[in-house]
């Protein structure tokens, strides 16, 4: 049996490759003040995983049981890398996040590009739905939330490929969400000073050399 590769280690947990498919997230590690908040990430992983069984460009959940979720690599390397300039991306990453809200299923966490993935065959695949929101009923909320999901695909599109962006879409983009501009204005403030200061902990961490967590 091969050895687990190490591909991250913090406050949080562990998170390790094992036999070069299956990326096992183990919360039991976790600080002790921090493990609940790792074990409810966990869940709310493992929860949309399960909501989207396997949808092609997501991850397919393999388990979660005591703090320790399995599910399979997603092949790919991280959007900050790979750059994509092709329009039919795009239009490929509308059609994943479109089934996505139709599973029930708000990412929430689109705006970090190492979310991102240009498989090797130049598609688009999502990673990393720890704050996923996977609702029952398509409510305000998850309305709200789906429409935030699109609106940071546009903004990654604006960067690699401004000039296919249609005029509905500068439309959405210049109009973020209620909540969005409250998160700016004050909340990623408080985010960022919290788990770079005092925690010491980086969410782009790893991103460059894609340590898909």
């Amino acid at each position: 049996m091969s050895e687990d590769a190490l591909l991250k280690s913090d406050l949080f947990g562990r998170v390790t490759l094992q036999d070069g498919n299956v990326v096992v997230r183990d919360t039991r590690c976790a600080r002790r003040g921090l493990r609940w908040l790792s074990r409810r990430l966990a869940r709310r992983e493992a929860r949309a995983l399960a909501r989207l069984d396997g949808l092609p460009g997501t991850p397919r959940l393999v388990g979660f049981e005591d703090g320790v979720l399995r599910r399979r690599w997603q092949p790919g390397q991280p959007m900050q890398v790979a750059r994509p300039r092709d329009a039919a991306y795009f239009r490929e990453a509308l059609t994943l996040l479109r089934r996505l809200h139709r599973a029930g299923v708000a990412h929430n966490d689109l705006a970090k590009e190492p979310n991102w993935l240009v498989t090797p065959d130049g598609r688009p695949a999502l990673v990393d739905f720890q704050l996923a929101l996977v609702a029952p009923r398509r409510g305000r909320l998850f309305r709200a939330l789906a429409r935030e999901d699109l609106r940071h695909l546009l903004k990654h599109k604006r960067s690699y490929c401004p000039d296919r962006l249609t005029a509905r879409e500068r439309r959405i983009l210049a109009t973020p969400a209620a909540h969005s501009r409250l998160w700016m204005a004050s909340g990623k403030r408080i985010y960022t000073f919290v788990t770079r200061r005092l925690l010491g902990w980086a969410d782009r961490e790893g991103a460059g050399d894609r340590k898909d967590w």
